[in-house]
Parts: structure tokens; sequence; C-alpha cells
């Protein structure tokens, strides 16, 4: 039985094997194209073929998968199943099961450093940040703190030196700042009511804030603790996904089922994308930048925009509570932020 081992940590491919195996999935080809989200009231994954927009497969996860990361070398991607307390690696393109890791405690949202030496893991109900040391060639990664980190930590970015990581903290209303080298907190600066997504702006002038408990974005001057400017866009602010254009990102506003584009140099919201299902929740974009597929994370349904007209133009049923959304064919992430 070939097993993947981690220091103190061992998941095997052929226990992944039998719980596919028992649902009857169907196997997708190998060099399929699905968009893969996580339904994380249902602790499956739907697959959606990205060309024809159809739901081809149903996968399980263990309980609760909120977030996905790409590996470094994007030969996996991880989803975190917070309430399970594993991660599970599937193929990228197919979303197919390649194995398991146990014992990661809590892990809500995952994020790797830029410079690939750290993953870290918030876990929003343990109040705490998990920080690994990973070894990409040899699959490995070795836990090197856990950090006490009230009250419950859930997005994070990092800094592209890879000294730093951000991390919102939602009850306590807080950011914090993590310095990875020693793991130690920085500084922490209260920034507002139930803070969530994070987004660096180009040249790391500024972070950006989705205030969930409120409807506008926090912009930070993160050098100086200090907040310079609100950009209202809509109840609910929560996650960001670059257009990738060098100058826009989408903020999704969960309350006002809304999603906003903010202009990363003016710092204004100059349009709202509206006529939306409830929830709008995480985003990916396709690669001719053209599509924007978000969750709906109170309707059960995958949505389509267009950015040309700013249209929602398709939706697909799913599971229930979707949340992350990935596909392998995207546009890309231009900064360097946490799934």
């Amino acid at each position: 039985m070939r097993k993947f081992f981690l220091p103190g940590l061992t998941a095997t491919v052929a226990a992944g094997a039998m719980l596919v195996a028992a649902t009857g999935f169907f196997s997708p080809a190998a060099h399929a194209n699905n968009v893969i989200v996580l339904n994380s009231g249902e602790a499956t994954l739907s697959l959606i073929d990205e060309a024809t927009r159809q739901v081809v497969g149903t996968v399980p996860t263990g309980k609760e998968p909120h977030h996905l990361m790409a590996t470094p070398d994007n030969s996996s991607l991880i989803v975190a199943n917070s309430v399970s307390n594993n991660l599970m690696f599937v193929d990228p393109k197919s979303g197919q099961v390649q194995r398991w890791v146990e014992n990661i405690e809590d892990p809500y949202q995952i994020g790797f450093s830029p410079d690939r030496k750290w993953l870290v893991t918030t876990g929003l109900r343990l109040d705490r940040l998990d920080i690994y040391h990973y070894d990409g060639q040899k699959n490995q990664m070795t836990l090197a703190s856990r950090l006490p980190l009230a009250v419950m930590p859930s997005h994070m970015a990092f800094t592209n030196d890879s000294k730093t990581v951000f991390v919102t903290l939602q009850v306590s209303g807080e950011l914090a700042a993590i310095d990875l080298a020693t793991q130690t907190v920085k500084w922490k600066m209260k920034v507002g009511k139930v803070p969530a997504g994070l987004w660096m702006t180009p040249g790391e002038k500024y972070l950006l804030i989705g205030m969930t408990g409120s409807d506008y974005v926090a912009v930070v001057d993160w050098r100086n603790q200090k907040i310079v400017k609100t950009i209202h866009t809509g109840n609910g602010a929560h996650n960001f996904r670059s257009l990738a254009d060098g100058k826009h990102v989408a903020v999704s506003n969960r309350v006002a089922s809304t999603i906003s584009i903010i202009d990363e140099d003016t710092l204004t919201n100059v349009g709202d994308i509206t006529g939306l299902m409830p929830g709008p929740d995480d985003m990916e974009l396709s690669a001719d930048k053209r599509y924007l597929w978000v969750t709906f994370r109170f309707a059960k349904h995958v949505g389509i925009i267009d950015l040309n007209t700013r249209k929602l133009i398709q939706t697909i049923a799913v599971g229930r509570s979707p949340h992350g959304i990935y596909f392998f064919n995207r546009a890309p992430v231009t900064a360097p932020n946490g799934a």
C-alpha cells in the first residue's frame, strides 16, 4: 500500500480510493478541465465541466470543506476539511482524489507563502494559527508552531518577501501580523466588525479587508497600522478575486448579494454587479478574463458572470452551502493571498 508520509502524520492513497469507490463516483478523464466547488454543508465536491457547464460528478470530502489551495507546483489541489481535521489532495484538473493527510487540526483557511517554505492554516474554531515548514520536493510538511490567535482567525495574505502573514480575526475585529521566521505576533490592530477576506494592492502599498459585519472594504496602511480609507461596497463585504488586469479586484458582498469592482489605484468602487442569487462568496476567473464564476453560499448554486456586460448569464445547481471554487485553466491571481 503506497503511503504519503509527513513527520508525525500519515495518510493513505487507499483510504481515499475506498471512499470514492463506496460512493460509485465516476472517474473523470485524466486531462479534464473541471470546475471544482466545495459544498461545505454537504461534505462533497461538485465537478463541473468548464466547457459544457454541466455537473459531471460528485466526490465526498471530510466534514465542512471551506477553502482550497493549489500546491506551489500545481500538482495537487488541497481541500481543507475543517471539522474532520484533515486535508484532502485532489487532481487540480479532474478533481479525482489523490491522497489524504490526517491530524491537521481545524484547517479553515490555508495558504502557502510566496517562497514556498511555509504552509499556514487558520483554526477558526480553535482560535489558533498552525504554521508548517513545507518541502515541496519531498511532499513533506513539518509543524513549526501552533500559535494562539483569538478570536476566530479567518483569512490571510502574505508579504512578497514571505516574512509576514496577515490574518483577520472575525470576532475580535482585528488584523494580526505574524512573523513567520519566529512564529510570533508582531502586532494587532482594530479594523472593524467581522473582518474576513484580505487583498494586497500592487506594490504592497495597502491591505484591503472585506468587512463582513458591515458594508465596506477597509484600506489599511499596514506599515503604519492605520486605516486610511473605507470603500463602500455592500452589506457583508467578504472576499476578493483579482480580475487579472493589473488594476481591478472584485469583492463579494455576501449579504447584499452583489459584487463590487474596486480600482486598486484610486481605491474606489467603480461598479456593482447586481441581479445575483443570495450569498455570493468565493470567485474564480476564466483564463480569458471574461467570465467570473461565483459560489452562492445561500442558494446551492454557482453562477457565471460575463464581465463584458457585468451580467449573470447562467446558474448551475450544486450542493448545500457552496464555498470555495477553483479551476486549473484560470486567470492568474496577482497577489500573494491565501486560498
